[in-house]
């Protein structure tokens, strides 16, 4: 006869295992962020309130926010602003989801401010729960080595911001989690968010129809291809579902092409080196510098996005090594390795390809899927990984608290 305790061993050690490793990732996150924002100082050299909706509130910030309150709109400048350029001012290039579920959820009593804090921060602890599920759920060097890169990930302060940005990326980890589990409708939602959450999140409804030939196994070639195209197509409705949105708003359809266009001059296809020649040597420290003496960290994040940069290629070139030696090795690459690889180069060109030399280094951080392949890497590149991304992080990060990053 089996004892009565015998039965809960199993759910006490998957609990530890499943829940408790994301739970201490998203609080070292923050207790990293909080610590780079103890020695940073705003615009008027005060040291920063990491706990405050302020201090994470940056440039498009307020965009998102308006859309969260009074919806889209898109207008002249020059209709209300006498001495503005004759470029169009509004909302109508940034995406949907993110406002509409800040909304959601300040329809309970909560301000919109906080409302997109609670969102950003759950969205996170989301990432690391799904990041965790992709790794096994079981706790290894190489697991928690990965999980530890992912506290520190490059551009990953903006996980913490004002911005869709994490709730884009755990919508691509579900899109990837999808495609593991044979789950067509769960990768159709995943892409679907995260085509509504940013133009980066587009990179699922290409990823998607390459699934045939490496997911759904079990399946004939019919059924594959029907699955990898369906949930595609599904997937584009979250860019369609966006377009309708703003359509509604301002009565045009490419009201988004017109407002890039108009105001960043984008919308055509760029000379990916040239536009990243363009990113390196963007002159953000010449826009701000904080008033009196600067804290060491701020000092000298200033131009923190040239690191970057390089640290970001680095990553994108193991990756594809990892990738390279797994399948010289093993002839082969698991289900979720495919999808994080497709992705991870894909989010990488993107801001290149489109043109984004001031805003590329939030878009890369949607890179925090290629993780899944990270845990694949030796040890001896994954220690001297986290330790590149840990001090990268804080300049980043000290460079966004200072108010120089948009």
């Amino acid at each position: 006869m089996i004892a009565p305790a015998e039965p809960t061993r199993p759910v006490r050690r998957d609990w530890r295992q499943g829940l408790l490793p994301p739970v201490v990732a998203w609080l070292i996150a923050n207790l990293i962020t909080w610590l780079v924002a103890r020695a940073s100082v705003n615009r008027d050299g005060i040291r920063i309130a990491y706990w405050s909706t302020a201090d994470r509130h940056r440039w498009d910030s307020g965009n998102y926010l308006s859309i969260a309150k009074t919806g889209y709109e898109m207008f002249w400048c020059r209709e209300r602003y006498a001495n503005f350029p004759d470029v169009l001012c509004g909302n109508a290039a940034w995406f949907p989801w993110y406002p509409m579920s800040v909304r959601a959820l300040s329809a309970t009593g909560i301000s919109y401010e906080i409302s997109a804090v609670v969102i950003t921060e759950v969205s996170l602890f989301g990432m690391f729960a799904v990041l965790w599920w992709l790794l096994g759920a079981r706790l290894t060097w190489a697991t928690g080595l990965t999980l530890a890169i992912g506290t520190v990930f490059p551009g990953g302060i903006y996980f913490h911001a004002i911005f869709p940005i994490a709730t884009g990326t755990l919508a691509l980890l579900v899109c990837i989690a999808g495609v593991k589990r044979d789950s067509w409708p769960i990768a159709a939602a995943g892409g679907f968010v995260a085509a509504s959450c940013h133009p980066v999140g587009a990179v699922a409804i290409g990823m998607l129809p390459l699934s045939a030939f490496f997911a759904w196994q079990r399946d004939t070639w019919p059924i594959r291809c029907a699955k990898a195209g369906l949930s595609a197509a599904l997937a584009a409705c979250g860019v369609l579902w966006s377009k309708w949105l703003i359509w509604q708003a301002t009565g045009h359809w490419d009201a988004y092409e017109m407002f890039q266009k108009s105001s960043f001059q984008q919308g055509d296809v760029r000379q990916p080196f040239e536009e990243m020649r363009n990113a390196y040597y963007f002159p953000f420290s010449d826009w701000y510098k904080p008033k009196g003496h600067l804290p060491w960290l701020v000092e000298h994040s200033l131009a923190a996005h040239r690191t970057q940069l390089w640290l970001n290629i680095a990553f994108v070139l193991l990756i594809l090594a990892t990738a390279a030696v797994r399948l010289t090795r093993n002839r082969r690459l698991e289900v979720e390795e495919w999808a994080a690889l497709i992705l991870t180069v894909s989010i990488f060109l993107l801001p290149f390809f489109a043109g984004a030399e001031k805003s590329w280094y939030r878009n890369h951080a949607q890179m925090f899927v290629g993780l899944v392949l990270v845990r694949s890497m030796p040890r001896w590149i994954q220690v001297p990984l986290l330790a590149a991304c840990s001090i990268q992080y804080a300049l980043l990060g000290a460079m966004f608290f200072d108010g120089v990053l948009v």
